[in-house]
């Protein structure tokens, strides 16, 4: 008999990454069973925010913002490598609708109706409001107006626009936070295993036996079920449980353009629909605009974004920037399909964005991770972990919050001093290439390049600013296994290699592997 240990988690997204990493950080055993590479679905295809959800104050989803903006900045000190604030401006015009199927439309409709659907200037300001101070804000500065006609946000924007407000969200390299996540539950003793499926999983003698696509059988004494998307279908074809609980799969897509303009905030953009989205600076070079929301039928791995998805985000932007945004100019386009816990709701955006744990206690457990986003990943995993520690009270206690993933080990602002550092220990490294290298690595850049005295000492250049020697430590580390891991995943690298760039890194590393 295999060993067996507290906790087998299926799924390596933010969620399940996230739980193995609290378990395993309360001293409980556990393994980690992803069936391709770690965020290879919804965790990397994410509009990288850490967000309240501003437009969630329209459906009154007051828990989920408050959880949330409290944790933007929870996570911020945990991670600064990798999350770093961000200010976003919403122009406004006369000419804004809800989206109609809003609680705070319909009320707007009933005692309002002169309106017609109209956001008011006033209305807004009081979101923003409720935004800046429900969550505790310590970091972030607060919301303030903006004269688009004098400030430079303004100048990439077509006039029609009196005013705007600019208020505080966070950016997120959303899969690199999963990878560090399960390399911080390995630090912590857990087992992780990618690019293994799980082809069956029942209870057996007091103990759950999982069978994994290798043939090996593992014993567990709770399982969690984290596999997003496939939810439903490992319940029904893994577990071969019923259940009256179920996810509504709705697609969201984005379009990556060449840079639209030269400051560093983003956008939130009010379409004549009711629908938003962001413009967001991106990878330096580029423009990220997102998202769409489509209930997605067919398996949640063909998710690609349509061509009609890519045409109305393009007209979305057009209405708001001088310069217009073709459907030609698009250099990268990706979509992930949102496991959003099905309540009923008529359309796609009112769907709840918040999470539901089911608990199956009919004999060993089984926690079964409905919904959730990837701001309150870690609250979630603390939930999770609540509903299981009656199972296991040699488990310690909530120890998360703000400690640090790996590489984040230095304050919120001290990218610059990082840098700096970097810059002197190794001379030879361009501005650029450092700066790179702390954005994705934090302090574990230094181990990384650990002796290095010149360009020579990181192996071959195999495009932009990647080298042999990270290369072997996304291998090593990181569990990276092909050059999509690395270029999609791992960094962004695949926006700036070329064709015989990829070639040649996937010939490199079937070699080294």
């Amino acid at each position: 008999m295999s060993e067996t240990v507290d906790l087998f988690v299926i799924g390596g997204g933010v969620n399940g990454c996230g739980i193995a990493r609290d378990a395993a950080g309360r001293g409980l055993s556990v393994t980690l069973a992803e069936q391709g590479d770690l965020a290879q679905g919804t965790s990397s295809a994410s509009t990288k925010l850490f967000h309240g959800g501003l437009r969630y104050l329209e459906y009154f989803d007051f828990h989920l913002v408050r959880e949330a903006l409290a944790e933007r900045e929870t996570l911020l000190t945990a991670m600064p490598h990798i999350s770093w604030p961000m200010r976003f401006v919403l122009p406004w015009s006369p000419e804004m609708r809800f989206e109609s199927n809003t609680p705070t439309s319909r009320l707007l409709g009933l005692f309002l109706p002169w309106m017609k659907g109209r956001r008011p200037a006033w209305l807004i300001r009081f979101g923003l409001f409720l935004y800046d101070v429900m969550g505790g804000r310590k970091i972030l500065p607060g919301t303030r107006r903006v004269d688009l006609n004098r400030d430079p946000a303004g100048g990439p924007l077509k006039p029609g626009f009196p005013r705007a407000w600019e208020y505080s969200d966070c950016w997120v390299q959303d899969s690199r936070l999963v990878v560090l996540n399960a390399r911080d539950a390995e630090l912590h003793g857990a087992r992780i295993l990618t690019r293994t499926e799980v082809r069956s999983a029942h209870r057996k003698d007091g103990l759950w036996e999982i069978v994994t696509e290798d043939g090996a059988v593992h014993h567990a004494r709770a399982l969690v079920n984290a596999t997003g998307p496939w939810i439903g279908g490992v319940i029904r074809d893994v577990i071969g449980l019923p259940t009256a609980e179920s996810v509504r799969l709705v697609r969201g897509s984005h379009i990556v353009v060449p840079k639209l303009y030269d400051h560093d905030k983003c956008y939130f953009f009010q379409g004549t629909d009711g629908r938003i989205i962001f413009a967001i600076p991106y990878e330096g070079d580029f423009t990220l605009i997102g998202t769409t929301d489509q209930d997605h039928q067919g398996r949640p791995e063909d998710a690609r974004c349509t061509d009609a998805e890519r045409d109305y985000l393009c007209a979305f932007a057009s209405r708001y920037f001088v310069k217009p945004v073709r459907p030609e100019d698009v250099v990268w386009t990706y979509s992930g399909v949102r496991p959003l816990y099905d309540n009923g709701e008529e359309s796609a955006t009112a769907a709840t964005r918040d999470y539901v744990l089911g608990l199956d206690t009919a004999g060993p457990p089984l926690l079964n991770v409905f919904g959730g986003k990837i701001t309150t990943y870690r609250r979630l995993a603390e939930q999770a972990m609540g509903k299981l520690l009656p199972f296991f009270p040699q488990a310690g206690g909530n120890w998360t919050a703000g400690v640090p993933l790996p590489g984040g080990d230095f304050p919120v602002d001290g990218v610059g001093a990082l840098i700096g550092r970097l810059r002197e220990r190794y001379p030879f490294l361009a501005a650029p290439h450092a700066a790179r290298l702390v954005r994705t690595y934090g302090t574990e850049a230094f181990a990384m390049l650990d002796h290095a005295k010149g360009p020579a000492d990181l192996g071959n250049h195999l495009g932009g600013t990647l080298t042999c020697t990270e290369v072997a430590w996304l291998i090593r580390k990181e569990y990276a296994r092909t050059a999509e891991d690395i270029l999609w995943r791992r960094t962004k690298l695949g926006l700036s290699l070329t064709p015989e760039q990829v070639a040649a890194l996937d010939a490199h590393m079937t070699r080294v592997s």
